[in-house]
C-alpha cells in the first residue's frame, strides 16, 4: 500500500461519510457531508403544458422517477403544436412561471419539444435570462453574454438571477422515457468512455478545432480525448462525449453512447428541433446521447454561441449535472436551446458499503486538488479543520478503508 493510500485509510478510519442528495446509507447522513457537486432534485422545477398530452404525461414521469418535490411542478396552459412563441405569448407565459416557481428553484425542466423559440431566443435561453434582443445577433454580430459562463456557482438563482433551462426533448413518449431513464442510469456511474473532438471537412463548421489541442492537454489524464480529422466517427461503442462541425452528421447508427454522454454539432439551425433542412439536435438524443445543444436561428459560426467542449467536460467531471455543464460551456446562449436530460450526474461522487464496517468511496476531479477536512461535536457547528487533507489525483480516485470511529460530525470542502 502507497504512504498516501496509508494516509487517507487512517484519516477514513474515524469518518463516516454520505451524500446529502444520494446518501449510501440512511444512519451516516447526519454524521458527515462530502461537498455539493451539482444540482439535486430539489434544486430542480418541471414545466408542464397541461394542453399539450405528451407533455403531461413526459412531466408526471420525469416527476416520479426523478423525485422531483410536488411543490416544485409548474402548470401552465397554451395551445400546442407551434415552434415559436411571440414575444407577448412567452412574455405571459415566463410571468405564470415566475410566479410559480418556489425560491428556492436553481433550474427548470421543460416537459415538451414545440415550442422551442421565442422569436430570435431559444426558449430554453428565454426562461433562463428573459426574453431581451440583446441576447440576439444582428448582422451576425455578438450577443450579450450569460454571467454563468464557466462559473462555479451551484446557485445560479441566487448567484445571477438566471434559472437554466432544459427541455426534455423527442418525438414520442418512448424517445423521452428512454432519455430520461439514460440520465438516471448515468448517475454515478464514472463511465470509462472517450472523447471524440471531430475536425470535418468543414472548415466553416469546425472553427472550435483551434481549442482542440488545448483541450486534449488541460484535460490529460481525466478523459480519453481523441481528435479525429474525418467526416465522422464510426463503429465506437465507448462515446462519452462527441463534439464535431456539420450540417448533416453521418453514422450515428453505428455508435454507441454510454449514459450521460453529451454530444452536439456546430451549425446553424441544429437547434430547430423539428422542420429543419440540416440535422436538428434531435437526433443526438435519438442515437443515445443523454444531453445536446444547437442554435435556433442562423448564428453565424461564433465559437462563443456554442459548448466549449473543453468547459463542458471539465464541470461534468467535477460533479456538475448535465444541465449545469452544459449552460456553463456557453458564452453566448441566447440563440441556442439545450435539450436533454438535466440531472445526469455522471461524476458525482459515490460512496458504498461493501461489507459492514467496509467503505469505498469512489470521487473524480479534472485537476490535482485537496479536499478540507471540518468537525464539529455539533451538528450545527461550528466546525474547524482538521489538520489533514485529502489529496485528489486527476480523474478517478478510489479509496477503500474501515469505519472504526463514529463520533462527531464532519464535512470534506473543496
Amino acid at each position: 500500500m502507497s504512504a498516501s493510500l496509508k494516509v487517507l485509510t487512517q484519516l477514513f478510519l474515524y469518518l463516516l461519510i454520505s451524500l446529502p442528495a444520494r446518501p449510501s446509507f440512511a444512519d451516516a447522513q447526519p454524521r458527515i457531508q462530502l461537498p455539493r457537486t451539482g444540482l439535486a432534485p430539489g434544486d430542480l422545477a418541471v414545466i408542464i403544458n397541461d394542453a399539450d398530452p405528451l407533455s403531461r404525461q413526459i412531466g408526471d414521469y420525469y416527476q416520479k422517477v426523478r423525485h422531483i418535490p410536488a411543490a416544485n411542478v409548474i402548470h401552465v396552459d397554451f395551445p400546442s403544436g407551434r415552434d415559436m412563441l411571440s414575444k407577448d405569448e412567452f412574455q405571459q407565459l415566463k410571468a405564470e412561471v415566475d410566479r410559480a416557481t418556489p425560491p428556492h428553484v436553481q433550474a427548470y425542466a421543460v416537459a415538451w419539444t414545440v415550442p422551442y423559440r421565442v422569436n430570435c431566443m431559444s426558449l430554453t435561453s428565454a426562461l433562463a435570462l428573459g426574453f431581451d434582443e440583446s441576447y440576439c445577433s444582428s448582422e451576425c454580430g455578438p450577443t450579450k453574454p450569460s454571467p454563468y459562463f464557466n462559473s462555479s456557482s451551484l446557485s445560479p438563482a441566487r448567484d445571477y438571477q438566471l434559472r437554466p433551462a432544459m427541455m426534455l426533448a423527442g418525438i414520442n413518449f418512448d424517445q423521452v422515457k428512454a432519455l430520461i431513464d439514460r440520465g438516471v442510469a448515468a448517475d454515478q456511474s464514472f463511465p470509462k468512455g472517450h472523447a471524440y473532438l471531430v475536425i470535418t471537412p468543414d472548415k466553416a463548421r469546425s472553427v472550435r478545432a483551434s481549442y482542440f489541442e488545448r483541450t486534449t492537454k488541460e484535460l490529460a489524464g481525466v478523459f480519453p480525448i481523441e481528435i479525429v480529422e474525418a467526416e465522422a466517427i464510426t463503429d465506437r461503442h465507448d462515446v462519452l462525449f462527441y463534439f464535431t462541425g456539420l450540417a448533416q452528421v453521418p453514422d450515428l447508427h453505428t455508435l454507441e453512447f454510454l449514459p450521460g454522454a453529451l454530444a452536439d454539432h456546430l451549425t446553424s439551425s441544429g437547434g430547430q428541433l423539428t422542420g429543419s433542412n440540416q440535422m436538428s439536435s434531435l437526433r443526438w438524443l435519438e442515437a443515445g446521447a443523454t444531453a445536446s445543444y444547437g442554435t435556433v436561428v442562423e448564428p453565424c459560426n461564433h465559437m462563443q454561441k456554442f459548448p466549449f467542449p473543453g468547459i463542458a467536460m471539465f464541470h461534468y467531471a467535477l460533479g456538475a449535472s448535465a444541465i449545469e455543464a452544459y449552460w456553463k460551456s456557453v458564452a453566448w446562449p441566447g440563440e441556442g436551446v439545450f435539450i436533454g436530460e438535466p440531472l445526469a450526474q455522471p461524476f458525482a461522487p459515490k460512496l458504498r458499503e461493501l461489507r459492514p464496517g467496509q467503505f469505498e468511496l469512489q470521487i473524480f476531479s479534472p485537476r490535482e486538488r485537496r479536499l478540507g477536512v471540518e468537525r464539529s461535536l455539533s451538528a450545527a457547528g461550528p466546525f474547524r479543520p482538521l489538520p489533514r487533507q485529502i489529496s485528489l489525483r486527476r480523474g478517478a480516485n478510489l479509496v477503500r478503508f474501515k469505519l472504526t470511529e463514529t463520533e462527531g460530525y464532519l464535512r470534506l470542502r473543496w
